[in-house]
């Protein structure tokens, strides 16, 4: 009776013992001030700025060299913005690089990032930071996330989206794993997280070939970044 009792009284402490355990920020609240913001009418409103910052894909490249600046998301986010709150005065900007890691992202990001005064960031990099190798990337991706939050900035993890060399249902490839360290990361700073790497694969399990959402090997089309447009507005209806 006294071992029961006593195991009893052990799982009753567990469970009044708070958890350490960070969670990524929910669609629902995460954004909420900046929502009230976007409501706003004039002269009682200011500009909410939303920074992309990453490589080639939120840059607006679609089939190299061509640079199809309003179909990439960024621009469908604004357009989808406009839409819902027409008294917000919204900036994109977009300080992406075509060909660019994190590592020198992360090098750059208080001159070209911070200067602009985010109120949130969306960091897009797990695509051309298979060359930079897992430790690496979460380093410099750590260090922006606690650069924008030592701002008081919202931050916004993206991971990759496809690369069509790559099998996405194969649950062990490069991206695969740069997507699980970005999911972590957004778990670890409780912070925003877009899982497109997600989203296409849910596409390709559901029978639909991926080549249709693609406009080259690496870069998605506009249907491909109208997935990724989509899910970033789950943080802003």
């Amino acid at each position: 009776m006294k071992s029961v009792l006593t195991a009893l009284f052990i799982v009753m402490l567990l469970s009044w013992c708070p958890s350490n355990q960070q969670d990524v920020a929910a669609f629902e609240d995460y954004l909420s001030d900046i929502k009230m913001e976007f409501k706003k009418e004039w002269p009682a409103n200011k500009t909410i700025n939303l920074v992309f910052h990453g490589h080639s894909v939120p840059a607006g490249y679609f089939k190299t060299p061509v640079v199809n600046t309003m179909d990439a998301y960024p621009m469908q986010v604004l357009a989808q913005l406009k839409t819902i709150y027409p008294l917000a005065v919204i900036n994109v900007i977009n300080t992406s690089i075509g060909g660019e890691n994190s590592d020198h992202g992360q090098k750059r990001f208080r001159k070209d990032v911070l200067s602009h005064h985010p109120d949130i960031v969306f960091i897009d990099y797990a695509l051309n930071d298979r060359g930079l190798g897992l430790s690496k990337s979460k380093k410099a991706w750590s260090a922006m996330i606690r650069a924008a939050l030592s701002k008081q900035c919202k931050v916004i993890l993206l991971t990759p989206s496809p690369d069509q060399r790559d099998n996405i249902l194969d649950t062990h490839t490069e991206l695969q794993q740069h997507a699980d360290q970005i999911i972590e990361l957004a778990k670890e700073f409780n912070v925003g997280l877009i899982d497109s790497y997600g989203i296409f694969k849910k596409q390709v399990e559901d029978g639909l070939p991926l080549p249709s959402f693609m406009s080259q090997v690496n870069h998605p089309n506009k249907k491909g970044h109208e997935f990724i447009a989509n899910e970033i507005m789950r943080y802003f209806n």
